[in-house]
């Protein structure tokens, strides 16, 4: 079987009709009921059932068009790879909500600078999403604050950052120096929404100490969340990366949790063959094609967490069991 076969399958399962599979192709409708034929007599099984002339996938075809869209996906990576070979070389980065807005302007700015042949793209969503896009060959590495789960990606922790509660000039807790976990119970909170790194690391603490909040805003906009707690009188837990501005010009408070439960790094993260491709401690790190190590470089520049002296050493405790 060839790969004109599984483009062909591919748009038929897609379109779910022979005559627009073929439509977008370019090609006859009988080449492409030709094609899959020769599929389902190469492989043995049936890939469509076809019902009052329309067709439906089958458990067979739908096992098939999973690894076709893969080896698909592979094979126009490959060619658009070699085609580029003598243009610049680029770099598509992709980066979490937290760390596009407090971070990855500034990372570019310094890639621009120092390797300006460097044809650089950037794309900003949640950790989930990102993950994905590493996955499907649409990005080549990424920054992110969360939990990457696949074996296949590499996961570097290499900039620190923490969590911090944060409230308002009107709320009641700005006039605290200390705040605990249990005066969290029903308060108004705006949180991140699912896929993101930060809420499942907050998510996480609540559950572990039975904490129980009242969810007013969910955005995926770390703005927006910073804007319902100065406007409108909620509570967040975000990076303190996003609220130096804000803590400067005292538009809110933030609390430092007196544990190191809230820290966390940005992490590098980049496809890798590796079997093993979670980097462990003291182990040596996969290979890096050059513009992921030149994105390494600057990203160490931002390794350590500095909040100026003028923002309050205020503090979040556990009282909870």
């Amino acid at each position: 079987m060839t790969i004109r076969h599984l483009k062909i399958f591919i748009a038929v399962a897609q379109t779910g009709l022979m005559s627009a599979a073929a439509n977008r192709l370019y090609l006859t409708q009988p080449t492409v009921s030709q094609a899959i034929r020769d599929l389902e007599d190469h492989y043995h099984v049936q890939l469509f059932e076809r019902l009052h002339k329309k067709l439906y996938i089958t458990k067979e075809g739908e096992q098939l068009l999973s690894l076709a869209l893969m080896a698909v996906g592979n094979f126009d990576h490959l060619e658009l790879s070699m085609q580029r070979l003598n243009e610049h070389p680029a770099l598509r980065i992709g980066s979490s909500l937290t760390v596009g807005t407090c971070l990855m302007s500034k990372v570019i700015a310094d890639l621009e600078t120092e390797c300006p042949k460097l044809r650089l793209y950037s794309f900003v969503s949640n950790t989930e999403e990102i993950e994905q896009k590493l996955l499907r060959r649409e990005l080549d590495a990424a920054v992110v604050e969360g939990v990457i789960e696949s074996r296949e990606l590499v996961s570097i922790p290499i900039v620190e950052d923490s969590l911090v509660l944060v409230c308002g000039k009107e709320h009641d807790f700005y006039q605290k120096e200390i705040v605990y976990a249990s005066e969290l119970e029903g308060r108004k909170f705006a949180i991140r929404e699912k896929g993101s790194g930060t809420r499942k690391l907050f998510e996480q603490y609540l559950s572990a100490h039975n904490i129980h909040i009242r969810t007013a805003w969910e955005a995926n906009c770390p703005r927006t969340i910073l804007n319902a707690v100065i406007y409108n009188n909620a509570l967040a837990v975000m990076s303190q990366r996003l609220v130096k501005h804000e803590c400067m010009h005292h538009a809110v408070k933030v609390f430092r949790y007196e544990t190191s439960e809230w820290d966390r790094h940005f992490k590098l993260v980049y496809r890798s063959s590796a079997e093993n491709a979670h980097a462990a401690q003291g182990a040596p790190l996969p290979a890096a094609p050059s513009g992921i190590e030149c994105l390494r470089t600057v990203l160490k520049r931002y390794r350590t967490l500095q909040l100026p002296q003028e923002i309050p050493a205020c503090v979040f405790k556990n009282d909870m069991l």
